[in-house]
């Protein structure tokens, strides 16, 4: 195999099983992006990617789904198509990192998550602040789960997809979505567990 990762068709028999989408019936690739901007944020965030960084992996999310707006199929949403895309982009932007670890850091980026920036303006400081933190937390935790466990509970459990939608898009059998969600709620309550503990210790040391 050769090139980036995030540039392999999507689905390894689906190339040659399936038709793509007539031109006419093709969405347009603006309509997509203004759709799913906040999803494909949200997936690159809950997939571990540094707040630094956040916005330069959607942009290249979305510039593979540019490229590849002509193999998109209508038997997939567009939301699981576009997480299989986010998911190799991420995994290339990991590899990346990991062959030059002296380039990070810089400056703190403010956490916040895409869920309801359309009403911003009508919420005050205390919200944001508390958006702020429950944002930490849940990408905290979520840094307690390997890959393919966070990909799982991202999609159910926040995006509330079905099974099978989370078999398309991660690119595997419904069998092994259960076993890894399963095993990922168990590792997530005892990660919450912990951290509930810590909280209480922070708590008692203030007194």
């Amino acid at each position: 195999m050769t090139g980036h990762s995030s540039d392999v068709p999507l689905g390894t028999a689906v190339a040659t099983a399936r038709s793509p989408v007539p031109p006419a019936a093709r969405p347009r690739f603006e309509d997509v992006y203004g759709e799913h901007f906040a999803f494909v944020w949200r997936s690159v965030r809950r997939l571990g990617i540094d707040m630094s960084a956040v916005d330069d992996v959607v942009q290249d999310v979305f510039l593979v789904a540019h490229r590849r707006m002509d193999d998109f199929e209508a038997r997939s949403s567009m939301k699981t198509w576009l997480f299989g895309i986010a998911l190799r982009v991420v995994r290339d932007h990991r590899r990346t990192l990991r062959r030059k670890p002296a380039q990070l850091g810089g400056t703190a980026a403010v956490e916040t998550d895409m869920d309801g920036v359309h009403d911003a303006s009508a919420r005050g400081p205390l919200e944001h602040v508390t958006e702020r933190e429950a944002a930490r937390t849940l990408h905290a935790l979520l840094d307690e789960l390997d890959d393919d466990k966070r990909a799982v509970l991202v999609l159910a459990e926040l995006e509330q997809m079905t099974v099978p939608e989370i078999a398309e898009a991660v690119e595997t059998n419904v069998n092994t979505v259960y076993s890894r969600l399963r095993a990922a709620r168990r590792e997530l309550d005892a990660a919450v567990a912990r951290y509930r503990i810590r909280e209480e210790q922070k708590q008692w040391r203030s007194r």
